[in-house]
This record gives structure tokens, C-alpha cells and sequence, in this order.
């Protein structure tokens, strides 16, 4: 998976005597993410998710972190128009959080609003909604972007539970995706995890009982269906760069070339 801060180039603190005056005007353009294949999603997100998107799991042995596909190539999204229109019904609450973010200190106990200033929609012309009123005091645009920022950090640690649940089980494998396009081509998309259904169905019954009372089974499944969405990641490649519609998108097993505990998801053409 792309390194995740790389759309925030210069996020500072918000603040009055910084950002007095100054608006935000977010439209419909997302190439802000045009070169990242792939995204954090929160456990919440898997039921909008996974009609559309391929769900995997990315990180190491101690650590794992939900992720969607967006695209085979390094550097390469998707799911973004020439125009940087996102082209499915789902927006990642990743994108839809920028150009915001929270900054944290080493204790994690105290969170700061920043804003990612090098975002073209933030201006002092007054388009957009304004950052602070008259009094100097956060408009109340600001006060819904906390509450959403709030959320989603409150969403991030239920997912880190969940993911620490599937590392207990031991349920997580190393994955690896190869593509076979109508041309002939061959490329293979590495560095992801997926959750084993042997091992999952090996399960012993009263395991699967908490798994399915904590929504945790259900999140699994979700996960497991969207595999199918690796053939969508595949017709979007063609429509992109051409070549003929048929072909395959198959995730294959493979512990001996798949990449256990990368922390990106790599992307190369394979022979053949």
C-alpha cells in the first residue's frame, strides 16, 4: 500500500491567527490520490465497500491494517477519471477526510486539527466554507469536520481490534494477485494478506460464536466476497491503457513469492 501521509504535503495546525479569513472549497476533484493504488479502509466501511472494491489486509506479523485495491500498477489509481472524478458509488472515508487530519501526540492522548495547506480548495477569497467566524472561533464547518475526525479515530481503533482478533487466529496469508489480460500480458500485484477459509472454517464452534456476537464474522465475509472484485480492478486496466476485455484477475496463494509483511502493496509485470 502507498505510503498513506504522502497526500498531505504541508499539514499544519489550524488556527486563528494562521487561518483567520481563509475558506475550504472541496469539489469533486480527487487527484490528490491519482498515484496511490491502494487505501486504508475502517471495518465500518467493509458493507459500502466491498460491492465495488477488493478488501485485503496489509502490514506485518504484529500489526495489519484493511485495505482497498485501486489499482495494479504502481502509482496508479483506477478508479479516478482524467478529470480526478472518482468513478464508484463508495468514497473511502480516507479521501473524504483530506485535506484534513488529526496530528497526535506520542502519548496519544492529545489530537490536533491540521489542515493540509497545499490543498488548491483552501483560499482566502471566501469560496467554500470559511474556517472561522467573525470572533475568531471555529465556524461550525469545523466543528462537523472534528466530529467526523472524532469518528473516524474512534472507527480506527475497532478496526485495530478487529485486525489483532485475525492475528491471534493466526487466520491471515500472504496473497498475490495475478492478471492475465486479453493481450497476453501477465502482471502480479503483491505485498497483501487475505484471510485463509480452511483455517477459518477449522475454527472451533464457540470461536466462530464470538467472532459472529462482535460483527467480526460478518466483517470476514465481507472481505472474502470482495475477492471477486479483483476482476473489476482487471476491466478497469483495460479500459485505461487498452487491450482487449478478456482475460482473468485470480488471487493465488503463493507464501514463497507473496511479501508476508510488506507494508505496500507492489505492483509488476511477470513473464510469460
Amino acid at each position: 500500500m502507498t505510503t498513506q501521509q504522502l497526500i498531505y504535503e504541508t499539514a499544519v495546525p489550524v488556527n486563528s491567527g494562521r487561518h483567520a479569513g481563509h475558506s475550504v472549497e472541496v469539489g469533486s476533484d480527487y487527484s490528490f490520490v491519482r498515484n496511490i493504488n491502494s487505501l486504508p479502509l475502517m471495518a465500518v466501511e467493509f458493507p459500502m465497500a466491498s460491492p465495488d472494491y477488493a478488501i485485503v489486509f496489509a502490514g506485518n506479523a504484529e500489526t495489519v491494517t484493511p485495505a482497498v485495491i485501486l489499482g495494479v500498477r504502481g502509482n496508479e489509481n483506477l478508479f479516478l477519471s482524467k478529470e480526478g472524478e472518482w468513478q464508484s458509488k463508495y468514497i473511502p472515508a480516507f479521501v473524504r477526510r483530506y485535506p484534513f487530519v488529526f496530528s497526535s501526540s506520542e502519548d496519544q492522548q492529545t489530537f490536533t486539527l491540521c489542515i493540509d495547506e497545499k490543498f488548491p480548495g483552501l483560499n482566502s477569497e471566501g469560496r467554500g466554507q470559511p474556517l472561522f467566524g467573525e470572533d475568531g472561533k471555529p465556524s461550525p464547518y469545523v466543528d462537523g469536520v472534528l466530529k467526523f475526525l472524532q469518528e473516524y479515530r474512534g472507527q480506527h481503533l475497532l478496526t485495530q481490534q478487529f485486525c489483532k482478533k485475525l492475528i491471534e487466529l493466526e487466520l491471515l496469508e500472504p496473497m498475490e494477485a495475478h492478471f492475465t489480460l486479453g493481450s497476453g500480458e501477465k502482471m502480479s500485484l503483491n505485498g497483501f494478506m487475505v484471510v485463509n477459509r480452511k483455517k477459518l472454517n477449522a475454527l472451533p464452534g464457540e470461536v466462530l460464536s464470538e467472532l459472529a456476537g462482535t460483527d467480526q464474522l460478518e466483517l470476514i465475509y465481507l472481505h472474502l466476497q470482495s475477492m471477486r472484485n479483483f476482476n473489476g480492478v482487471k476491466d478497469r486496466l483495460v479500459l485505461i491503457h487498452g487491450g482487449k476485455a478478456d482475460g482473468t484477475a485470480e488471487p493465488v496463494a503463493d507464501a514463497a513469492e507473496a511479501e508476508p509483511a510488506a507494508a505496500t502493496a507492489k505492483a509488476g509485470k511477470r513473464k510469460g
